[in-house]
């Protein structure tokens, strides 16, 4: 009946023009672009003496507006706010929970011969963005792929890279994009990096709605291989020692005090814990690292075995505080090696 009741008052003020009512559209709607599910909103200005105003989008009726009974609503997504002044009336259309399906051209018209006015509605969706892993390590001289991924974007974003807050050069990657479903659209950027150094990478996707690209970021750990090799033969040769050491002499007993028998035991545990994490981190384990390059994964491991290796360490020095001095202890180093390997 509201639809039937529209149409039938567009119809008959179609014929006011030919009755000497005579108004037209001072200011008309502006484009606009918003993201979905956001509102936003069209203005309308026509001179006194009108009499109807009616909205459409995409041709379609949503809104009639009529001097003598206020707006007529079809839908709760479109509603209207009405401005008078002494040279004409306002009409502000808001578009509520803005779909993409409402892209497209917003017209005010007045019903009167060649007085329509539009604009037109660009609705954008932010989709996700994401790279695979948050860090990696790359050895010196080695080259690196590092893919970025956004998923359900409209239109398709624009992605860039850069380095520690400098732009990366276009050359450097590739972006394809895909047509998704729903109308969305998807993105893969691949950069191809060779670094010289431990860096932070931030890829950007972007699109005109957005008022700040939205990004994801990887750390990228360089591992020079030189200093590499050499902290890795410098703690497989003192495994080694403690190991030849300990086997030269499998029976004989250290005559020591309780200090020295404590300071042995940590040293063994310290060289333990290098050769243990050379085991568990990619590229081996660095003095100068950043502890937040390590990961709980890779440090789970050596530091359960180790923390067991100190409490046995603690329970040996304390008992042995309280043993008469000269007292012999055994110490079998290649079996705490062995357990360690």
């Amino acid at each position: 009946m509201v639809v039937l009741y529209i149409y039938l008052q567009t119809v008959f003020f179609s014929f006011l023009p030919g009755l000497g009512f005579c108004y037209s559209i001072i200011n008309g709607p502006t484009n606009a672009t918003v993201l979905a599910g956001s509102e936003v909103r069209f203005n309308c200005t026509v001179s006194v003496g009108w009499v109807i105003l009616i909205w459409l989008s995409n041709g379609n009726p949503v809104l009639t507006v009529i001097n003598s009974q206020g707006a007529v609503e079809t839908s709760d997504r479109f509603t209207s706010q009405n401005y008078t002044s002494s040279t004409g009336f306002t009409s502000e259309l808001i578009i509520r929970n803005t779909q993409l399906s409402d892209s497209g051209k917003i017209e005010c018209s007045t019903q009167q011969p060649s007085e329509n006015s539009f604009a037109f509605l660009s609705v954008q969706v932010n989709g996700s963005l994401f790279i695979k892993n948050s860090t990696l390590t790359v050895k010196e001289n080695k080259t690196v792929e590092i893919v970025c991924e956004a998923l359900g974007w409209a239109p398709s974003p624009d992605i860039t890279w850069m380095t520690n807050d400098s732009v990366i050069d276009k050359s450097r990657y590739v972006t394809q994009q895909s047509q998704g479903s729903n109308g969305l659209h998807n993105a893969l950027s691949i950069l191809t990096l060779t670094p010289m150094d431990t860096e932070i990478l931030t890829c950007l996707a972007d699109i005109e709605a957005l008022p700040n690209p939205q990004n994801a970021t990887v750390t990228v750990i360089f591992v020079n291989s030189t200093i590499g090799n050499i902290l890795r033969s410098k703690c497989h040769l003192a495994c080694f020692l403690f190991l030849a050491w300990s086997l030269s002499h499998p029976r004989r007993r250290l005559e020591m005090s309780c200090s020295n028998r404590c300071g042995i035991l940590w040293m063994v545990n310290l060289v333990a814990l290098y050769c243990l994490l050379f085991k568990e981190i990619p590229g081996g384990f660095n003095p100068s690292m950043d502890v937040g390059q390590i990961s709980q994964e890779q440090l789970a491991r050596p530091l359960i075995t180790l923390s067991i290796f100190a409490k046995v360490v603690s329970i040996f020095c304390n008992a042995a505080d309280l043993w008469p001095h000269g007292h012999s202890v055994e110490i079998k180093f290649h079996n705490l090696i062995h357990s360690q390997y």
